[in-house]
């Protein structure tokens, strides 16, 4: 019997509880091994703090948000001693592998661990589906769910003020939540980070609307979008310990800017954490299940390195570093997709 850790890192997301549950399921039930849960997510490894995971206290979580475990943005790699406190962490409680689950930051910490002799597993887990080498993350396909029906719900509203109304969602570099839920919603416009925007032909195409008798339009913007004429988006000053800018507040900007340029009366909307939170969806309850029973395998058959990833309709397995070497931005082809009905 082995002793097998996991933990959940960075921003939470629908779905996190589901990979828990089925590495914990197939892991005791099938293999006999122990489940270590760290709290906290790379913090809860430093400090050593653990839950001993069971079917029976992993019972009844598959449908809720959140995790169970607790996150973190923590970075043992900018920790004094951060290595060594793993190391210690891990060999205190007869760790034979870790199962990371997150984005590009948690298991990158994973990356680097791998290389100093510490076993890793990870799971891919980010809103935004913005990490290489697996086509769907889970999580976004729920964010997509609410952002498209935010869409639905505001045209409602501005058809019946005549208003512009700019929905802000997630997204720092990479427009997929944007796209999908913009062309879903049947949005006016939709900005995201890696096509720059020129806030002026924004404004001739919703001045263009109002000509023909369309007397309302729905701008939906990534956070991460940026004006053409900027390297800049709207943004606040702290940094996290990975170093990302805190985004948010382009959607205000536009909305000022839509409203002096037109004449329009313009509202933003910002989702922010309404899209992380509640439920995840079918697809995701199944993605992460997947995606928890090719963790523990991998971890149970020696294949350390890895981190399991959703090709085509296979669950396979790819290096770590594959996964965290690039970000996966939109599809220019998706976004073509989304221009044709900019009209």
């Amino acid at each position: 019997m082995a002793r097998f850790g996991i933990l959940t890192g960075g921003g939470d997301c629908p779905g996190l509880n589901a990979v828990i549950r089925a590495v914990v399921r197939k892991g005791i039930n099938r293999y006999g091994h122990a489940i270590v849960g760290y709290r906290d997510g790379w913090r809860g490894v430093l400090d050593n703090r653990v839950t001993y995971l069971t079917p029976d206290n992993t019972s009844g979580i598959l449908h809720r948000g959140g995790t169970i475990l607790g996150s973190s943005r923590t970075n043992p790699f900018k920790e004094e001693k951060g290595v060594e406190q793993v190391r210690e962490s891990l060999a205190a409680e007869n760790i034979e592998a870790l199962i990371a689950v997150g984005g590009e930051d948690t298991l990158g910490v994973a990356d680097k661990l791998q290389s100093e002799g510490v076993n890793t597993v990870g799971v891919p887990k980010t809103i935004d589906n913005d990490l290489a080498a697996t086509d769907f993350t889970f999580g976004f396909n729920t964010a997509v769910e609410i952002c498209t029906e935010a869409v639905d719900r505001l045209h409602t509203t501005a058809e019946s003020h005549n208003r512009v109304i700019v929905l802000e969602v997630m997204g720092r570099h990479a427009g997929w939540i944007a796209a999908y839920a913009g062309i879903a919603g049947g949005a006016d416009a939709i900005l995201v980070p890696e096509e720059p925007f020129d806030i002026e032909e924004v404004c001739d195409h919703i001045r263009h609307r109002h000509r023909k008798g369309r007397t309302f339009s729905i701008v939906v913007v990534a956070e991460g979008a940026r004006p053409a004429d900027s390297s800049e988006t709207a943004q606040q000053s702290e940094v996290d310990a990975f170093g990302h800018v805190r985004l948010g507040g382009i959607g205000v900007a536009l909305e000022h800017e839509i409203e002096q340029r037109t004449g329009f009366e313009t509202r933003a909307t910002i989702l922010g954490h309404l899209q992380r939170g509640g439920s995840p969806t079918a697809f995701d309850r199944m993605l992460a299940t997947r995606f928890g029973i090719a963790a523990i395998d991998a971890a149970h058959e020696g294949d350390f390195g890895k981190m399991v990833a959703l090709q085509g309709n296979n669950i396979v397995r790819v290096p770590l570093r594959e996964a965290v070497g690039t970000l996966k931005t939109l599809d220019p082809a998706l976004y073509e997709v989304a221009e044709v009905f900019f009209g």
